[in-house]
């Protein structure tokens, strides 16, 4: 898949820099029940969805766009998924419960979780490959995902759900989505996870003008979406290979944020370590790091664990382990251990992850474990990683990856360690849907 991009790299433009285009939304409308469904109509997004989760959310209305994104096959008819998602989407369209809105636009959207407000804008981005230095990845992506979600793509010719980028802004962009938001809003809905969503549209020519300038000098990380950005490129040299020329799939559906200003919260992925006890990993991490004894209160009250942590890791690198009965302070690695460990053809913004330090120092060097799943493995939350390790093996709890970081190792053009960090709150799906036959 890879060589067939690379083919086509001669036909695919490379924008002038980051361009966010305006776009007519699709979106459901009151014959699906409008804004007062719209909790039930849509979805979070395809890759933190489980087979529980499509069931429940399909049984929440008919029309929830969790048929759009992970389709089911018919019976005895292997990957007819994606023709189904078309014909369902045509369908929608076709019977109103979906409508393109009369004119393109880019759209104001907010979330707002626990108090935190998230911002930023909708569109379509101009797609540049990373070595452009314009959207930057942090992350690698695997083949699998990527072949599902252009395979779904194919067949439906739309962008069913965003990208998440950020971007340092703090310029007119900013201010002008800092001004829409005080007004009233095109639709607006609570969703079950306690999210607020709110969208506007902007139609006005200056002030499209106004983000276009102010954007176009700028840069974006990837937050999540790593495999849908993929998607979009191959799609693009797909469609040029083919003689298409420029077109909508020249740009992908975007949710486009001002980490300065009113970024995502930032939390950390904690890890589960098999077949190596709490007792005995605090043992060999003696070789490497500063190691204290914790009191644990289990795994249903871990916050006095995280706590500890979060003060450690004012000062270095810090991590806890736990079993849910005994619980270890790993802290202050040794220059020599991360000398040994720390590749020094990479970066510094690279070395100096705690999530880097947490995989080749403590895991692959000092415990001697081999970094693969079903060795370790990847938890939101720290409960869950304590109940996975069980009684013969170690929960690791890190800190969040602070967004500079991220940045910083884009940057570099490298990659971070896997499941390095969760933003959230994440953009929510069926929301808005961009057509790629029809602008």
């Amino acid at each position: 898949m890879r060589a067939m991009v690379d083919a086509a790299a001669a036909a695919v433009p490379t924008p002038p820099g980051l361009v966010l285009a305006p776009f007519r939304a699709v979106r459901f409308t009151p014959a699906a029940g409008g804004d007062a469904n719209l909790a039930a109509l849509t979805s979070p997004p395809y890759d933190v969805i489980d087979d529980a989760g499509v069931t429940a959310l399909e049984s929440a209305d008919p029309h929830n766009a969790v048929r759009l994104i992970l389709p089911r096959d018919r019976d005895g008819e292997p990957g007819s998924r994606y023709a189904q998602a078309a014909a369902t989407l045509a369908d929608w369209l076709r019977s109103g419960v979906l409508a393109r809105d009369d004119a393109p636009a880019l759209y104001v959207y907010e979330e707002e979780q626990d108090g935190h407000r998230q911002r930023g804008l909708v569109g379509g981005v101009a797609l540049a490959d990373p070595d452009a230095g314009i959207i930057l990845p942090h992350e690698n992506t695997m083949a699998g995902p990527v072949s599902d979600r252009l395979s779904l793509q194919q067949a439906t010719k739309a962008n069913l759900e965003p990208i998440f980028l950020l971007y340092d802004g703090g310029g007119d962009t900013s201010r002008i989505v800092a001004a829409t938001v005080a007004t009233p809003p095109l639709l607006a809905t609570t969703t079950d996870d306690g999210v607020s969503h709110r969208i506007w549209a902007l139609t006005d020519q200056p002030t499209l003008d106004a983000i276009a300038a102010d954007l176009l000098g700028r840069r974006a990380v990837i937050a999540d979406g790593h495999h849908r950005y993929a998607t979009y490129r191959h799609y693009q040299a797909q469609r040029r290979a083919a003689g298409d020329g420029d077109g909508p799939w020249d740009f992908g559906l975007t949710f486009l944020v001002d980490a300065t200003v009113s970024g995502p919260q930032v939390h950390p992925i904690h890890r589960a370590v098999r077949g190596l006890g709490v007792v005995e990993a605090a043992r060999r991490a003696e070789s490497a790091f500063t190691v204290r004894r914790l009191t644990a209160a289990g795994a249903a009250d871990v916050a006095p664990l995280l706590d500890e942590l979060a003060r450690a890791g004012q000062t270095g690198h810090a991590f806890v382990i736990t079993d849910g009965r005994d619980a270890y302070l790993l802290a202050e690695p040794s220059a020599d251990a991360l000398a040994r460990s720390l590749p020094a053809d990479r970066s510094a913004a690279f070395r100096r992850l705690d999530v880097t330090v947490a995989h080749l120092t403590l895991i692959s060097d000092v415990w001697g474990l081999a970094d693969e799943v079903g060795v370790v493995d990847y938890f939101h939350d720290a409960p869950a990683a304590i109940a996975a390790a069980g009684t013969d093996g170690t929960a690791l709890l890190l800190n969040p990856t602070p967004v500079a970081d991220v940045t910083a190792v884009a940057g570099a053009g490298e990659r971070m360690p896997r499941k390095s960090t969760l933003f959230t709150p994440k953009p929510r799906t069926g929301l808005l849907i961009r057509l790629l036959d029809e602008g």
